[in-house]
C-alpha cells in the first residue's frame, strides 16, 4: 500500500490475478483478525519511543462507504445516521521536541450494530448508560492499552480533542509518568464554587502571541493575536453511573487562549485547555499550547487514509469484516507515508530501519553510492541510515533533482521512488540465487 499509494486490491496486485486472489484470501481468513492486526501496529513504535517525551495523540474518524438499500455490506450507521461505514480510533506517537511521527501505538476499528428487524431502536440517554456501553470509552481504554507500548518512553502526554472531555479521562489516565492534555467541552463544577468556563475571567493575562490558525471547513487559515491566561482548578466528580469508584475531585491546570480583537468577519478564537502538567510560568504554558497544536498530525494521518491518499472509502470489498481488516492494514501504511513525508525536510531523528526492511536498506545503501561519487555535485546530506537519508534517496529515485533550491518532493514523487525501490530491492534479494 505504501509503495502503490492505494488500497484497491487489483492495483495492489499489479495485474497479477493470483496475487489479487491471495490478498482476498488473506482478508477472508478467519484467523486474520482486526485485533491481531492492530496489535502489530505498535511493534516498530516500541523502539522509536525509547527515552523520549512522547505525545500520544488520539482521535476518532468516520469512513463512509458506498451502500444502497439492500446492500448495506454489513456496515452500521455513522454521522447523523445518513451514511454507513466504519469508525477508526487510533493513537499516534509523536516526539514532543522534534515533532517526528514515531509510529502507531494502538487503537480500535469498529462498525455500529444495526437494530434487529422488527424491533424499533430506542436509544437510551447517554448519561444513563454504563461507561462500558458508550463509544466514549475509547478515549480512556486506548491510553490504557498504550502504556505497555510506551513503557520505554521518558514521559507520555496523552492529547485528545474536546470529545475526550470526560471525568474518567482526567481521573483515570494520568499516572507518575503519563500526563493528559485536551480541550474543554463540558462546563464543570469547581471545588469552592463556580464553573470552569468562568474561572479564567478573573486571572491576569500573562502573555500574548501571534499564531496561525489552521484552515478547516468553513474557516480559512489566518493569523490571530492571542492572549494567554493560566491557573489551577479542581473539578468535582459528576453524578453518573459508575462514577462512585472515581476520586471525588481532580486538580488540573487550565490554560485559556482568547482573541481580544478578531477581524470583523471572523469568529474569535477561544481555546480552553486542561492538563495534568504543572505550569510554572508563561513559557511553560506556551509550550503546552505548542504540544496541543501538534494534534494536527493525526488530521494529516486521516487525510492520507481518505481522498488525499490511500482512498480507503473507495474500496469495493463486499463485507464489513473485510473492510475492517483493510482499514486496519491501511492505517499502518498511512503512518509510514506520513513518516516519509515528514522526513523529506531532513528534520526527522528516526532510523530508516524503523520503516524499511534489511533488503531495502541494503538497496538504499547501494543506490546512495551512485549519488555520492566525487563527480556528483549533490551527495546525500543526511546522516547515514537515518529516515531523512532514506527519504532523500527515494525522492531522487522518484525524479527529484536534489537541489537545495528545488521544490520539496511531494507524495507522487515518493510514490514513484518507492515503486523503483521495490523493483530494485526485489532484484537485490535475488542476487544470492546466482552467487556461485
Amino acid at each position: 500500500m505504501v509503495q502503490s499509494g492505494t488500497t484497491c486490491l487489483r492495483r495492489l496486485a499489479q495485474g497479477e490475478e493470483g496475487t489479487e486472489i491471495r490478498f482476498g484470501r488473506l482478508l477472508r481468513n478467519e484467523h486474520v483478525t482486526v485485533e491481531r492486526i492492530i496489535a502489530g501496529w505498535g511493534e516498530p513504535t516500541v523502539r522509536a519511543v525509547a527515552g523520549r517525551h512522547v505525545l500520544a495523540i488520539q482521535d476518532t474518524s468516520e469512513f463512509n462507504f458506498r451502500t444502497r438499500e439492500g446492500r448495506r455490506r454489513g456496515l452500521g450507521a455513522i454521522g447523523k445516521g445518513v451514511g454507513r461505514g466504519i469508525l477508526l480510533h487510533p493513537m499516534l506517537a509523536v516526539d514532543a521536541a522534534a515533532g517526528d511521527m514515531l509510529g502507531l501505538v494502538c487503537g480500535s476499528v469498529w462498525t455500529r450494530a444495526e437494530p434487529v428487524a422488527g424491533k424499533p431502536c430506542k436509544p437510551r440517554k447517554k448519561r444513563r448508560r454504563a461507561a462500558a456501553e458508550r463509544e466514549s470509552r475509547h478515549w480512556v481504554e486506548t491510553p490504557a492499552a498504550a502504556k505497555p507500548v510506551l513503557a520505554t518512553a521518558r514521559m507520555v502526554t496523552v492529547i485528545s480533542d474536546r470529545e475526550a472531555d470526560s471525568y474518567r479521562f482526567w481521573a483515570q489516565v494520568p499516572d507518575a509518568r503519563t500526563h493528559v492534555l485536551g480541550r474543554l467541552y463540558h462546563d464543570r463544577k469547581l471545588a469552592g464554587g463556580g464553573r470552569l468556563t468562568k474561572a479564567a475571567a478573573q486571572w491576569p493575562v500573562v502573555g500574548t502571541r501571534r499564531l496561525i490558525i489552521r484552515e478547516r471547513e468553513g474557516r480559512p487559515e489566518r493569523p490571530a493575536e492571542l492572549a494567554l491566561r493560566v491557573g489551577t482548578v479542581t473539578i468535582l466528580r459528576p453524578s453518573e453511573p459508575g462514577a462512585d469508584a472515581l476520586p471525588e475531585r481532580v486538580t488540573l491546570t487550565l490554560i485559556e487562549l482568547s482573541e481580544p480583537a478578531p477581524p470583523a468577519d471572523a469568529e474569535p478564537v477561544s481555546w480552553r485547555l486542561l492538563t495534568s502538567h504543572a505550569v510554572a510560568d508563561a513559557a511553560a504554558a506556551w509550550q503546552i499550547v505548542d504540544w496541543y497544536r501538534m494534534r494536527w498530525t493525526i488530521e494529516q494521518f486521516f487525510r492520507l487514509l481518505k481522498k488525499q491518499g490511500l482512498q480507503v472509502e473507495d474500496s469495493q470489498l463486499e463485507t464489513a469484516d473485510r473492510l475492517l481488516k483493510l482499514l486496519a492494514i491501511a492505517a499502518r501504511a498511512a503512518a509510514i507515508i506520513l513518516q516519509l513525508t515528514q522526513a523529506r525536510d531532513g528534520n526527522s531523528t528516526l532510523a530508516a530501519a524503523l520503516v524499511f526492511s534489511p533488503e531495502e536498506i541494503a538497496t538504499l545503501q547501494a543506490v546512495n553510492l551512485r549519488y555520492s561519487r566525487p563527480r556528483r555535485p549533490r551527495p546525500n546530506p543526511h546522516p547515514p541510515l537515518s529516515l531523512p537519508w532514506a527519504a532523500w534517496i527515494i525522492a531522487r529515485l522518484g525524479g527529484w533533482n536534489g537541489r537545495p533550491t528545488a521544490r520539496p518532493p511531494g507524495p507522487i514523487t515518493f510514490k514513484h521512488g518507492l515503486d523503483t525501490l521495490q523493483t530494485m530491492a526485489a532484484g537485490w534479494a535475488l542476487r544470492d540465487l546466482f552467487t556461485p
